[in-house]
């Protein structure tokens, strides 16, 4: 089968094209032959060094995906051959990712896509729709269907990247009137196709005042893309007993927090990492986001506004780079 690998830390050009055998399952497991590979932050992180790798000699990399069950192993239920499926955590304490034309992963990380759904869906899910989900549940919802977060203000930091597009259709497929916080004319747009009820420009207004304005007694949940940057506005327009789910560090390490401000307003603050998340969180996001998806209120590609930039997989070194870049919106790698 052919493959990207990699076996030292670097730039993209470390990635290299390859065949390999075509993998078998083994007990618990399944193999699946990829149409579609998603690409995140977190697979050049850890190519070039920034993030653990693994003791591998060889990595194929790619987390996220989308294909055909061909092969199951013994002891799989409820997955056959020719099932539709999406995977999350592909590459995850393993060596081999979605980066290759075939697949093998335990069986709970492949979940049955829809028909309805397309591949580039599917391969866009993993990483940053799990991500959305845990951050919209880490505080008095622990679960997303219809009528979950009625009544309720959600405010999605950043709204115009994958996590914060997935958040805003999640959060409004739950019922909570959505507001978003962009930096541009453009991501506004983006963010507004996603579904946000509003959107605020940080950088022509005082977001907290425009906030406040549209959730008088505050937001119930944040999803924190930025906490080191953001907390101060995040702390002004939060309501009493509401939860900062913060999944990244971008625009700092490290924040510092006035205490009584936040204990005063009896505030959470939930950090998550889908790496370490607990299986039945897991299985959770697994089992909303398939119903999401059959509901028709998870999408992808311009109209849902996350841009879809496709490359083939002899060019996974210029996906990566796109990624490293800041490309807005879904990176993903055509491999059917």
């Amino acid at each position: 089968m052919r493959a990207v690998v990699y076996s030292e830390k670097g730039p993209a050009s470390v990635l290299r094209s390859v065949e390999r055998p075509v993998p078998e399952p083994r007990i618990g497991e399944v193999r699946v032959k990829l149409a579609r590979a998603g690409v995140n932050p977190t697979d050049w992180k850890a190519r070039s060094g920034g993030t653990a790798r693994g003791d591998f000699a060889e990595i194929t990399p790619g987390q996220d995906g989308a294909g055909t069950i061909d092969a199951v192993g013994l002891g799989v239920d409820g997955l056959s051959a020719g099932d539709r499926v999406w995977l999350y955590l592909a590459q995850h304490q393993q060596a081999y990712g979605t980066a290759a034309e075939y697949v093998v992963v335990p069986a709970e990380r492949a979940v049955r896509l829809a028909d309805s759904a397309s591949f580039d869906l599917g391969a866009s899910l993993g990483v940053p729709a799990v991500t959305a989900h845990r951050a919209l549940t880490s505080g008095d919802v622990a679960r997303l269907s219809p009528g979950a977060f009625a009544g309720r203000h959600v405010l999605v930091q950043g709204g115009a990247g994958a996590v914060g597009n997935a958040a805003i259709q999640l959060a409004r497929w739950a019922g909570a009137s959505v507001i978003t916080t962009v930096s541009s004319a453009d991501k506004a747009a983006l963010a507004r196709a996603a579904g946000a009820h509003h959107v605020v420009n940080y950088r022509e207004t005082d977001a907290s005042a425009a906030i406040r304005e549209l959730a008088p007694d505050g937001v119930d949940q944040i999803v924190e893309v930025a906490l080191a940057t953001n907390n101060e506005l995040d702390q002004s327009v939060i309501a009493n007993g509401g939860t900062i789910a913060f999944y990244a560090d971008n625009g700092g390490g490290t924040v510092s927090i006035d205490l009584r401000p936040t204990f005063s307003l009896n505030l959470r603050y939930q950090g998550l990492l889908l790496y370490t998340l607990a299986a039945e969180h897991l299985r959770a996001a697994a089992a909303d986001l398939s119903a999401a998806i059959a509901d028709g209120a998870l999408l992808v590609g311009d109209d849902a506004g996350l841009p879809l930039h496709h490359f083939s997989l002899e060019q996974t070194a210029a996906a990566h780079e796109a990624v490293e870049q800041g490309a807005v919106g879904k990176v993903l790698i055509d491999i059917e």
